[in-house]
């Protein structure tokens, strides 16, 4: 008989922690046509998946013609490129290939990290035995890191985006990336982007200063509309945290705006918990009423 309950508990949890595919993050759409799907591309060639375009010897363009190198002086003594990262994991047995913006990285292990990124829209692309499978787009935002599973009867997914924090890997810390991101679901902690769980990210928040300098522009500006837009733009690139935001509302009028914005800044606040403060920058009861639902939906 103990040995019977023993067993249950053992199934119990893991039923409770197990991770399942497609079960965590935002689908991200495969605009790859079947087409593409069924022509293998060379092993010189990868142009932004566009099969069937490329050149003979040819690699992004640069004709290789097994000519000795000539020397290149043009040395690039800047590389304020871009600081969003994007960390993928593709959990299955194969050889797969990645490019995400300009960089590109193919291996067997399933885990294939991306630094120095340039923030917006960039494409990604994936490749199994060099055949295209799945493309779509990412937001990337500077300071973050994106985290995505891939999986090839499910699709891409989008678990959340982090503040950057000390960038060391441990080899545990590794796997957390993205198991946490399932742990946190089945506990009904939603929102990937909830920056105080998973223990490996630190708070990211506008420094004091450039904060203040926001506040300033704000209240020099008269037209409403303007000042949405300009917290929406802020808020692109930045995180904040919830006396932040309650004090940016704060700076706007109209509680329609006030309470749009409160939901829209939800998801960067680095610290969820104290997120009552917002709710109270808020005037009306029916407001706080439909923060309170938004969150708790979140």
């Amino acid at each position: 008989m103990k040995k019977i309950f023993t067993l249950g508990i053992l199934l119990l949890s893991f039923s409770v922690f197990a991770q399942e595919a497609g079960k965590a993050g935002e689908l991200l759409r495969n605009e790859v046509t079947t087409n593409e799907m069924q022509t293998q591309r060379s092993n010189e060639t990868l142009i932004r998946g566009e099969i069937g375009r490329e050149q003979p010897n040819t690699r992004r363009g640069v004709q290789n013609n097994n000519r000795r190198p000539q020397s290149n002086r043009d040395f690039r003594w800047n590389y304020n490129y871009g600081n969003a990262e994007v960390f993928l994991r593709i959990p299955e047995n194969g050889r797969f290939t990645v490019e995400i913006g300009d960089q590109m990285m193919s291996n067997s292990t399933g885990k294939f990290r991306f630094f120095e990124l340039r923030a917006g829209s960039v494409p990604i692309l994936i490749y199994e035995n060099n055949y295209l499978v799945y493309r779509t787009r990412i937001n990337v935002r500077n300071n973050t890191r994106t985290v995505l599973d891939f999986f090839s009867h499910y699709g891409l997914y989008h678990l959340g985006t982090f503040p950057q924090h000390n960038r060391s890997y441990g080899i545990s810390e590794w796997d957390d990336i993205w198991n946490n991101n399932y742990i946190n679901r089945n506990h009904n902690n939603r929102g990937a982007n909830n920056h105080d769980r998973g223990g490996y990210v630190e708070s990211m928040e506008m420094i004091p200063q450039e904060f203040n300098r926001l506040l300033r522009t704000l209240n020099e500006e008269s037209f409403e509309k303007n000042k949405s837009s300009m917290i929406s733009t802020a808020a692109q690139h930045n995180y904040f945290t919830a006396q932040q935001i309650a004090e940016l509302l704060g700076t706007l009028s109209f509680e329609s705006n006030k309470l749009e914005l409160a939901k829209q800044l939800y998801g960067v606040c680095v610290d969820q918990r104290n997120y009552y403060l917002v709710s109270e920058a808020l005037n009306f009861s029916s407001s706080k009423q439909k923060l309170n639902e938004y969150i708790s939906n979140y």
